[in-house]
């Protein structure tokens, strides 16, 4: 019986690249996703990949999901925490809201995503959880202190749960990609993109979502167990640590 392997964000970007990988390397793979239902049918019916609807910023709604997920397919041994939004504004006009939001979202959903699939990682003794951070919760961004914070929590949180999970067999890394060729990325203005995006990224180019998706497969594997609390930093050069 193949691992199941659960993506949040996972039917569209980066998400759908990490499922559609992890499938292929011969996982079960979930795909969980927020708001957008035409979207995730459409995910299904190409990669047959069962999609499942719930919030990742609500605990509850996590927990029920998850539980609905192992009755159907079987524990979750890989958790992938891709789910991500953006509420840019410069700090002096940012909402609380808008904080809320992203903070709910970028950064509690891991806690609400994790926690329920903790134990029984830790009983099973094995447990891989990876989370996406990005290159600008590494070295921030204007416009983005509410993304930047979140993210660069996610990098907090992998590392002390790193410590926990270690004797247990359950391994939390974390990848920061750069700027990845998703729809909403290729959606800036082409004139911004190539003047003043591209030319910061020494390869040249965008990543591509799949770039960042072979990084998961390769942190998920059996044999992946001695790193952990590690952060891989897929960006093209744009930024080291």
């Amino acid at each position: 019986m193949s691992k199941v392997a659960l993506v949040t964000g996972g039917s569209r970007g980066i998400g759908a690249a990490i499922s559609v990988a992890l499938k292929n390397a011969g996982y079960t793979v979930a795909a969980n996703y927020a708001g957008n239902d035409e979207a995730a049918a459409k995910f299904t019916a190409e990669t047959g990949i069962k999609t499942y609807k719930w919030s990742v910023a609500d605990y509850d709604a996590c927990a029920a999901g998850i539980a609905t997920v192992e009755a159907e397919l079987g524990p979750v041994a890989v958790l992938v925490n891709n789910a991500g939004i953006t509420r840019d504004a410069m700090f002096h006009k940012m909402t609380p809201g808008q904080w809320k939001e992203v903070m709910d979202t970028n950064l509690t959903g891991l806690f609400n995503m994790t926690h329920p699939v903790w134990t029984g990682m830790r009983d099973r003794k094995f447990g891989r959880v990876i989370n996406i951070s990005s290159i600008n919760g590494q070295k921030g961004q204007a416009g983005q202190a509410n993304y930047s914070a979140a993210k660069a929590g996610d990098l907090g949180f992998t590392k002390a749960l790193a410590q926990e999970g270690a004797r247990a067999g359950i391994t939390v890394n974390a990848i920061c990609p750069g700027y990845i060729g998703t729809e909403m990325v290729r959606a800036i203005d082409e004139k911004v993109l190539n003047e003043r995006i591209i030319p910061q990224i020494p390869v040249g180019r965008l990543g591509e979502p799949e770039e960042i998706a072979r990084c998961v497969v390769f942190l998920a594997a059996d044999d992946a167990g001695f790193i952990t609390g590690a952060t891989i930093s897929a960006n093209g050069g744009q930024f080291f640590v």
